[in-house]
């Protein structure tokens, strides 16, 4: 570590988040289960696999277009279930409250919390809540733990990714980050852009349905796109080839950020997931994901590659190429 201290950039999901939880906490905790720096870790208990994950949201705002910090928590934790190839079941939630709360809004923030575990088809099973003085904790944070039981025949890893691979990606990127940012902002545009915060699981399981031997899951959340790319190509040692064209955005996010100079390929997504598919089977995932209200616009972006490992190359429109690298710095706190 070259910090003394702990800095924003540690919590951005780039760079800094990667070399905090490698120097720092993997050694002390390792093992093989997490050595493997999934969305969750899958762990055999009598024969029966089973994900397990865990996530902490301090979103600022609480409340926002799309959605709110209580059902961005369920969704956030499902999907992290839903990328290690797992049926999410069951749910912990644990609130942090500030002194002075509104009961109103923790009201509220409990009924989002319910009506989005009962659209995954997941039950909050136990919690814990308690009170901090004013001042020690802003409004609420929560923390989701989930466990999903995992398919006998699914093996889905971050290094399993091979040369050949398609990459699809679900749907358009940057929508949940650029919201967040305009609401905190008090930001005001012409086209109103909403949070993406969805569970996906059930497009998941289609598209397990679809094909058995998907490699790679992920979901693009702090970091974008870009941090994720890397991460997999990092983890499976191969290539990774995209193409700007391919990439869905839509107009009025992609607007706001050139307005703001943000680059979509980092910005946070919620709602959306990039799925590493051998090609024989890419056209089949692809139409289950399609036939999926959050996969409707999925797409093909990419391939992976035998050059180039540990690299993402990404063709732009105007014929050049360009590296993507993993995020830097930190571009907007507390997005989740």
């Amino acid at each position: 570590m070259k910090t003394d201290t702990i800095l924003l950039d540690h919590g951005g999901g780039g760079k800094m988040s990667h070399r905090l939880v490698t120097e720092l906490l993997l050694p002390i905790f390792d093992n093989p289960i997490l050595s493997q720096l999934h969305d969750g870790a899958v762990v055999d208990i009598n024969g029966q696999r089973l994900a397990f994950s865990t996530d902490t949201f301090v979103v600022d705002p609480i409340f926002f277009p799309g959605g709110s910090i209580g059902d961005l928590a369920v969704n956030g934790t499902v999907n992290d279930l839903a990328m290690c190839g797992a049926v999410p079941q069951y749910l912990s939630v644990g609130l942090i409250l500030e002194e002075g709360f509104s009961i109103g809004d923790l009201k509220r923030i409990a009924n989002d919390i319910g009506a989005a575990a009962q659209k995954a088809g997941v039950m909050v099973v136990t919690g814990d809540t308690k009170v901090v003085p004013k001042g020690a904790v802003d409004k609420i944070f929560i923390n989701t733990s989930g466990v999903g039981r995992v398919p006998e025949d699914v093996d889905i890893s971050s290094h399993k990714a091979r040369p050949g691979d398609q990459i699809i990606l679900s749907g358009s990127i940057a929508d949940h980050g650029m919201t967040i940012l305009t609401q905190r902002e008090g930001m005001k545009f012409d086209s109103a852009i909403r949070s993406d915060t969805t569970a996906l699981n059930r497009m998941v399981a289609n598209m397990l349905a679809a094909c058995k031997d998907i490699h790679v899951l992920r979901d693009p959340t702090r970091g974008g796109v870009g941090t994720a790319l890397n991460e997999i190509a990092d983890k499976s040692g191969i290539g990774i080839r995209i193409y700007e064209e391919k990439i869905p955005l839509k107009d009025e996010t992609a607007g706001i950020c050139e307005l703001l100079g943000f680059d979509p390929l980092y910005v946070a997504n919620e709602g959306k997931l990039i799925a590493f598919v051998p090609p024989q089977d890419a056209e089949n995932v692809l139409a289950a994901m399609r036939e999926d209200d959050c996969g409707q616009d999925a797409c093909i972006i990419g391939e992976t590659v035998s050059d180039n490992p540990g690299r993402v190359i990404m063709q732009t429109r105007i014929g050049g190429a360009r590296i993507v690298d993993m995020l830097t710095g930190e571009q907007l706190p507390r997005i989740c």
